[in-house]
């Protein structure tokens, strides 16, 4: 099933109407129906079809989750929760209508305990309201997307990013969270020690379980200190096979970069253009390493001799943090970078993760994928992890250009897959992919059914997403 074929669930006409009238009681004029905000609470980065909900409620309190969750189990209606809406596989959306949780009053930073390099926060800051918080304590949440996502969504889609080959994922960083379940009740998952074996690990279970199993309320988080310098810099090579295996000696050899990415280059004709750079339209590589002056000076210097070796000009590195800035900005908007290129264009961002040794033939075949499809899609990747972009720029009125799309998305899939890869490395299930979890996992989603049918009898959290239950 593409996208272009999703239908929406059933519904509950009945229940949502008793509902909406108890939370316009209950809630008052934080519950609202209009059409402009409700599209606003579906709406994301993202070519999946929009399904609106068919209401907004602005929590505030764990109170009033606890109150929606109730009502909704009573009425046996949809609830989705809702963070920033940066989400890329339509994990907002309501395709069997209900009510959308929205999250963004809910951003307090509960506890910070510097010592331990620990907080906990509601769920509905965001990650750079977390950092400027957090920036006269010498400490930092490293976790970055690249959109200022929430943390609430940015632990339900268990994301990561660029710092990730260093830092790791929201998985590896999250402590404990607190959630509201199917039947109203709030749990804490552990406390706020380093390591853990008391029973099952419930963290890791609702960490990237995309708001299906349980609604989260406030996240407990690792941070790490703010480094005392910070160097940055780029190269690039004349072929996609060397850039790869520049990246795959630098993780071999233990060199502790903190963020190692990869564009093609139409990807860097796009950021050229979009950004105002002039960098050469080769297969790049932009790194980040964090440390002590000695320690960065001598991590770039052995970056850039495993560059010479692997054929790579001359790696051009900064401490300056003006001149890093542009590079990393221009890193983050490669999303409006790729949209730039053709006007009127729709972006399908999508993306796979493989081992890193497999990493230069599923680009390379990838690229030669677009090429035969006859689509515009520069790649940008998170290479220390073997994770890669794709952001197909198509017609989204031109049945033929969706086609082409939803089959080369297919066929990338396929291609992960076989490469012992994984068809989503951050962007999650949603709806957009899956078919391809279950070509992934098999029998394992079963298990997954099994899981949400029990905590979520009445299927009322954000159903219809990461797998059908029928």
């Amino acid at each position: 099933m593409g996208i272009s074929a999703l239908r929406p669930g059933t519904r509950n006409d009945t229940g949502i109407q008793a509902m909406s009238e108890d939370l316009r009681t209950r809630f008052g004029e934080r519950f609202q129906t209009g059409e402009a905000i409700r599209a606003q609470h579906c709406h994301t980065t993202t070519w999946v079809p929009s399904q609106l909900p068919d209401g907004v409620v602005f929590v505030e309190t764990v109170e009033d989750v606890k109150s929606v969750v109730r009502l909704a189990g009573q009425h046996e209606v949809p609830i989705i929760p809702f963070g920033a809406g940066s989400s890329l596989e339509g994990q907002t959306n309501a395709p069997s209508g209900g009510i959308s949780l929205d999250f963004t009053r809910m951003n307090k930073v509960l506890s910070v305990n510097a010592e331990d390099l620990d907080c906990t926060v509601e769920a509905g800051i965001t990650r750079e309201e977390l950092n400027e918080y957090l920036r006269d304590t010498g400490l930092f949440f490293p976790i970055d997307p690249g959109a200022n996502a929430t943390i609430g969504g940015m632990a339900s889609t268990r994301a990561s990013g660029t710092n990730a080959v260093r830092y790791g994922t929201m998985k590896d960083n999250v402590l404990a969270v607190t959630a509201v379940m199917a039947d109203g009740e709030e749990i804490r998952t552990a406390h706020r020690a380093r390591k853990s074996s008391a029973g099952y690990d419930l963290t890791r279970l609702l960490v990237g379980a995309e708001g299906t199993l349980g609604i989260l309320t406030s996240v407990t988080l690792r941070l790490q200190g703010i480094p005392e310098e910070i160097a940055g810099g780029y190269c690039n090579f004349p072929t996609l096979q060397q850039a790869c295996e520049a990246v795959i000696m630098t993780i071999q050899l233990g060199i502790p970069v903190a963020r190692i990415e990869l564009m093609n280059p139409p990807q860097v004709r796009a950021c050229n253009a979009y950004s105002g750079l002039a960098l050469p339209e080769l297969p790049s590589l932009f790194l980040e390493f964090h440390g002590s002056p000695a320690s960065v000076k001598l991590q770039s210097e052995a970056f850039g001799e495993i560059a010479r070796d692997n054929g790579s000009s001359e790696f051009q590195w900064t401490a300056n943090p003006e001149e890093r800035a542009k590079i990393w900005k221009a890193r983050h908007n490669v999303f409006w970078s790729a949209k730039g290129l053709r006007q009127g264009g729709t972006v399908i961002a999508t993306d796979v993760c493989v081992p890193i040794s497999r990493l230069a033939e599923c680009i390379t075949q990838t690229e030669a994928d677009i090429e035969a499809h006859g689509l515009l899609g520069p790649i940008v990747g998170h290479v220390g992890d073997g994770n890669f972009h794709v952001s197909l720029v198509i017609d989204a009125d031109n049945p033929a250009e969706i086609a082409a799309a939803e089959d080369f998305i297919a066929r990338l899939n396929s291609r992960a897959l076989a490469m012992d890869g994984t068809c989503t490395g951050e962007h999650g299930i949603g709806q957009g992919k899956q078919e391809f979890l279950v070509a992934e996992l098999g029998g394992a989603v079963d298990v997954m059914r099994q899981i949400k049918r029990s905590l979520d009898p009445k299927n009322i959290l954000n159903p219809g997403k990461i797998f059908a239950l029928d």
